[in-house]
């Protein structure tokens, strides 16, 4: 059932995670990138795109969640 974890997850729960992981990424190097030259408006930009990335994250867990438990039922 439960073999491998990735091999076994949905291309929807894949997506989701590569796609938070990225928002993640491309918000902390907003974050760097506007503290390190001062731009006070490019680091509090890069918030919200942290804060969907870890959405984005959460909805992956419950997916995945949702996936386990209907394959515990059969």
């Amino acid at each position: 059932m439960l073999t491998e974890f990735w091999a076994s997850a949905s291309t929807t729960y894949k997506a989701l995670v590569f796609s938070a992981m990225g928002l993640i990424a491309v918000g902390i190097i907003l974050n760097v990138v506007g503290n390190s030259s001062q731009n006070q408006g490019l680091a509090v930009a890069s918030l919200p795109v942290i804060g969907l990335g870890l959405i984005l994250h959460l909805v992956g867990i419950v997916v995945r969640g949702q996936q386990i438990r209907k394959s515990y039922r059969k």
